[in-house]
């Protein structure tokens, strides 16, 4: 048996980001740095876990930012000189908790560290999932996206069935659900998903949108505004920018617009500008933004019904809904920020490997 691990390499953020993060295993100048930290002795109800793979969510870029005032922040921002903050899954090594046995798989706040010493409290044990599928999917489709997914478009976009909706972002983790939930169990009349290529495009509809547009085509324009002829009920909005401007003038009366994210901006420290704005007072429309936090204590309940709506064929959950990166620990950020570069289909996750 390997003896136990009193420290850990972790990636801690050395400097906040202005643009794109960097990272570094020496340089003191880098966004994020690698570093070697001791690891406390476990007091009771606690556990020593090894993380076997980690969240990527476009959200962290959030808890970052220098820019965003802390009380303005859902979460409490990372603090300079502190591990990265991420979700993910990892190995229960040693404990001194009743609950987690050493072996369990638990899903907590690991953050970017090779091992870690969680609460009790923090952790949630992991059981298999059905068809076999891997315990990666609490972090996609059973986890934070697939909640997201459903009480944002469900609770507070308030679609029903027979209307129209847009997905922006559609072929990522929110929005991929998204689409399954809006046209298979809502029973949205048409559900036309954006994404960054044509093929993600082609999955996108393979999952149930009726139609999938490319917004990197040089005729996207054009393309979205004879997709929404008639004009859209609901747009679920997962990146901002350029891309919810247009679909303001694309709205029906009384349309809603959900604020999920607007990962086009996050790295380039510009605002988004909206040139349709009026449009917001002549169409009666309303923008109503959420976290998905708000809704955790729902996370049971909406685990069970996408487990029926499995059985049911109501919904695709698959391999080919996250992708799944192995990575050396050196190289932890340059998989996160492949969020960025819209090089991810379905959820993108880190697996840690030696």
């Amino acid at each position: 048996m390997a003896p136990t691990p009193t420290s850990t390499r972790s990636w801690i953020l050395a400097n906040y980001p202005h643009g794109v993060p960097t990272f570094s295993t020496a340089d003191d100048n880098s966004t994020f740095k690698l570093v070697e930290q001791a690891l406390p002795d476990l007091k009771p109800n606690q556990v020593l876990v090894k993380v076997l793979f980690l969240s990527n969510d476009p959200a962290q870029r959030g808890w970052i930012d220098p820019s965003i005032p802390a009380e303005r922040l859902y979460i409490k921002p990372v603090e300079l000189k502190a591990s990265m903050a991420a979700r993910g899954l990892a190995e229960v090594i040693a404990s001194t908790s009743d609950r987690l046995q050493i072996g369990t798989i638990v899903q907590g706040p690991v953050g970017w560290n090779e091992y870690g010493v969680l609460g009790e409290a923090d952790c949630t044990p992991r059981q298999p999932l059905p068809n076999g599928l891997s315990l990666t999917h609490y972090m996609g489709a059973f986890g934070i996206p697939g909640l997201t997914a459903y009480y944002g478009l469900v609770v507070v976009g308030g679609a029903k069935g027979g209307q129209k909706v847009v997905v922006s972002g559609a072929a990522g983790a929110v929005g991929n659900m998204v689409v399954q939930i809006a046209k298979n169990i809502v029973g949205c009349s048409e559900v036309i998903g954006i994404a960054g290529s044509d093929e993600k495009c082609r999955w996108v509809e393979s999952l149930g949108a009726d139609k999938c547009l490319n917004y990197k085509s040089p005729t996207f324009e054009d393309d979205l505004i004879k997709a929404t002829e008639g004009f859209v009920h609901v747009y679920f909005d997962n990146v901002g920018g350029s891309i919810l401007d247009l679909m303001l003038a694309r709205m029906a009366k009384n349309g809603v617009v959900i604020a999920c994210g607007s990962i086009s901006g996050y790295n380039s420290g510009k605002p988004t500008l909206l040139k349709n704005y009026f449009q917001l007072i002549s169409m009666r429309l309303s923008i109503r933004g959420f976290i998905a936090s708000d809704y955790l204590s729902k996370a049971q309940e909406i685990g069970k019904l996408f487990v029926q709506a499995l059985r049911d064929g109501k919904l695709k959950i698959s391999d080919e809904m996250e992708q799944v990166v192995a990575t050396n620990f050196e190289d932890v950020p340059r998989t996160w920020l492949k969020l960025f570069e819209g090089a991810n289909t379905g959820k993108l996750i880190t697996r840690i490997v030696e």
